[in-house]
């Protein structure tokens, strides 16, 4: 293989405006020749590529991918231009050998991803696989984020995928005996657990969870609010504060919740009903697009629409 020079690789870069380690490789593919270089990085989509990166992608989809033992599993947002374009298959399937990827090869972050080689090309990196997807569909596509779940010991790994990807929910159970994993029982209480964060949002799973501060800037803006309405500060403290916190509890801790399907119950009475000595441990949500500049739809707002 010909030595490539930095001189080189500069060269290629300011004609093509592709990133340096696509510029060297291709010099090395193509024996230090220039010309042969850049057809290269055309042929691969590449140099168009760079020019469609700096699109804003916030369409796209959430998807989830679990091992058949339910013991592992692999959360991925992935996101590209526009609601058209991740409806192709093109894109479902890049989105699928990443999430495929990701499930295989357990990166610890969205970096290290980027490095790694294929799960089954180790010829290209997973960013080079996202370059020639960004040619291929002819937009901007972006692996935002992802959460791999690992189980230790007994327990399974449960997902709820809404709306073709809009919210994507993970939900890890601890079980006694693993036996359960495979009932049907099991898989209409794991999807029940999976719906309900979808669709209620909860930022935490027990009362337990809740960080102080949080806590303290909940406990703040209840009694500013009620001061500014001319109440007393003792009554505040007294009566209203402590049931405003209650309430804060219930609509923001996954145990607390009232069950969607089932509002005379908490999510923890329905899971003591279900018994078998399940638990859940934890759970991850991601919404499609959330935090990006996009058109702002409320889709918990549709899930509990869906499924009440």
């Amino acid at each position: 293989m010909a030595e490539i020079s930095a001189a080189q690789v500069k060269e290629l870069r300011d004609m093509t405006g592709s990133g340096i380690m696509d510029c060297k490789r291709a010099l090395q593919e193509s024996e230090g020749d220039i010309e042969k270089a850049v057809a290269w990085l055309r042929e691969k989509g590449i140099a168009k590529a760079e020019k469609k990166s700096a699109r804003v992608a916030a369409e796209g989809a959430v998807i989830a991918k679990i091992a058949d033992d339910k013991k592992s599993g692999a959360l991925v947002e992935i996101n590209i231009e526009t609601d058209f374009a991740a409806n192709t298959d093109k894109f479902k399937a890049f989105a699928d050998a990443v999430a495929t990827h990701i499930l295989a090869k357990k990166p610890a972050n969205v970096e290290e991803l980027m490095a790694q080689t294929l799960y089954n090309d180790e010829s290209k990196t997973v960013e080079l696989f996202q370059k020639e997807a960004i040619a291929d569909i002819g937009e901007n596509t972006s692996i935002r984020r992802f959460v791999v779940y690992e189980v230790e010991g007994n327990g399974a790994v449960a997902s709820y995928i809404h709306m073709g990807g809009k919210i994507g929910v993970f939900v890890e159970f601890g079980t006694e005996d693993d036996s359960i994993i495979t009932d049907s029982k099991f898989a209409d209480f794991a999807k029940d657990i999976a719906m309900q964060v979808a669709a209620a949002n909860p930022k935490w799973l027990t009362r337990e969870d809740v960080p102080e501060a949080d806590l303290e800037k909940e406990k703040e803006i209840i009694i500013n609010k009620n001061l500014n309405e001319g109440k007393p500060e003792k009554i505040i403290k007294e009566r209203i504060l402590p049931g405003n916190i209650e309430k804060f509890y219930k609509e923001n801790c996954l145990m607390e919740q009232e069950f969607v399907k089932d509002d005379s119950k908490s999510i923890a009475t329905y899971t003591k009903e279900f018994g078998n000595n399940v638990t859940i441990r934890r759970f991850t949500r991601f919404e499609m697009g959330e935090g990006i500049a996009k058109k702002e739809e409320n889709f918990a707002e549709e899930v509990m629409k869906q499924i009440k």
